[in-house]
């Protein structure tokens, strides 16, 4: 199996290390203070030179439970949603982001509210879909150095300092995950939840990656890992690949219970399609 670049060139090993080893020598630092009077302490050196002393690793607690209160209590009256993820780097026009923007647009025409990491690319497309069907379309953000505004086709956006509380409240309010193409952001939301269905922490509990063509290298690792020995023949098939929102919306509904499929029903009737 070939691993690719976004241009479709293959990685070669020797590639790989030189990328490898530019990426070392920029992680390569000090964790001395530094001499100089007055001299800025970069925020992660900050960290590691100061003892976890239980004080305050209880304020650090405190300021995580005071952000999962908040982000419930703006998330509990959602309704039945699924979160979209994808990549952040898909412009206008590019073919995953109109897919993406399809996929949000499908799921909200079904009532579903549609959830997504509040970014641009697949996170907009997603948004901007279910918006312009006159779904319920969220956000929810990331807060990072170099800000990530969400983008302007979300009803609401819910700030996060914390990237697992983000991860943790878009398991817990959604029905399924729907995977568009993306990159390592994309593969770690992807296999958590995988992670947790393996694990039966979560589900039944539909993840579906959009996009046979873009999957099918995903697959084939994932069977040479299970002829490795680290997968049972049961595990492999943890989520479903598809090729169009229409299947991917077909396969939650029948996931559903038959009192949820009516709740459904009822937001559908509630849809005004928005121009953007």
């Amino acid at each position: 199996m070939k691993n690719h670049t976004e241009g479709g060139h293959s990685i070669s090993p020797d590639e790989w290390e030189k990328a490898w080893q530019a990426n070392w020598e920029k992680a390569q630092m000090s964790y001395e203070l530094p001499t100089e009077i007055g001299a800025a302490v970069p925020t992660e050196r900050d960290f590691l030179q100061h003892s976890r002393s239980y004080e305050k690793e209880m304020e650090r607690l405190a300021k995580v439970q005071a952000e999962f209160e908040r982000a419930i209590k703006q998330m509990q009256h959602i309704g039945p949603a699924v979160t979209i993820f994808g990549s952040a780097r898909f412009k206008p026009g590019e073919p995953f982001y109109e897919s993406s923007r399809e996929t949000g647009k499908a799921f909200a025409e079904a009532g579903f509210s549609v959830l997504t990491g509040g970014g641009p690319g697949a996170m907009e497309a997603a948004n901007k879909g279910a918006f312009e069907a006159g779904g319920k379309s969220y956000g929810l953000n990331i807060i990072l150095p170099h800000e990530q505004a969400a983008n302007p086709y979300v009803d609401d956006t819910i700030n996060f300092d914390y990237f697992f509380v983000r991860k943790t409240m878009l398991v817990k309010y959604s029905c399924a995950y729907i995977v568009m193409p993306g990159g390592l952001g994309t593969l770690d939301e992807l296999f958590e939840a995988a992670t947790l269905i393996q694990c039966k922490k979560i589900g039944p509990f539909p993840l579906i990656l959009v996009g046979k063509e873009f999957w099918s290298g995903l697959r084939n690792y994932i069977s040479y890992l299970a002829d490795n020995g680290v997968f049972r023949p049961d595990e492999i098939g943890f989520s479903k690949i598809v090729d169009t929102p229409e299947e991917a919306v077909e396969l939650v509904i029948k996931s559903m219970p038959k009192d949820m499929r009516l709740i459904l029903d009822h937001e559908k009737s509630l849809l005004k399609p928005r121009l953007t």
